[in-house]
């Protein structure tokens, strides 16, 4: 392993990583300040939360899987305890993912717009879940079609596999 390849490989992680923490701020900060405030009853806010929470704590482990992979990149092996953390939320992320739908149904926004934009933010949760611990769904759109049909293994999954390998 060359170093200029650790240091490529690192740089690109850390870009991965503020790119899925600052998507998690985001989302956050805009449902907070700007779209809780002007949907028009508590059951509404409630729905929008169900949806989002899940997208949110998502995207959070990533950011901080992606920082923490610096550290072993090229390497060495993702820490087993790191690993026994993230085999935990590959099993409890679908957990929150159903319980996050469950919301949204008891607290339907009665708006079909409203609605749409809520089930399109959980289904989002649903994709980075899979993009992460499923199958690797991220690519430069130029080669999009021709690189998401060969149901590669997503680099997450790749060093929980490694680690279970000492």
């Amino acid at each position: 392993m060359s170093t200029d390849r650790r240091v490529a490989l690192r740089r690109a992680y850390l870009n991965l990583g503020w790119g899925e923490l600052a998507a998690t701020a985001t989302f956050g900060i805009v449902a907070t300040g700007m779209v809780a405030p002007r949907l028009n009853s508590p059951t509404q806010v409630w729905a929008l939360w169900c949806a989002l929470i899940p997208l949110l704590v998502v995207l959070l482990q990533a950011g901080v899987y992606w920082m923490l992979a610096r550290g072993w990149v090229e390497r060495a092996r993702m820490p087993r305890p790191i690993a026994a953390l993230y085999r935990s939320f590959r099993l409890l992320d679908p957990v929150l993912l159903l319980a996050g739908l469950c919301g949204i149904v008891v607290w339907w926004p009665g708006e079909p717009w409203l609605a749409i934009v809520l089930l399109a933010i959980w289904a989002f949760g649903v994709v980075e879940y899979l993009n992460y611990f499923v199958v690797r769904l991220s690519y430069p759109v130029a080669r999009w079609f021709g690189l998401v049909g060969q149901w590669r293994t997503p680099r997450l999954v790749r060093d929980l596999q490694s680690a279970a390998e000492r």
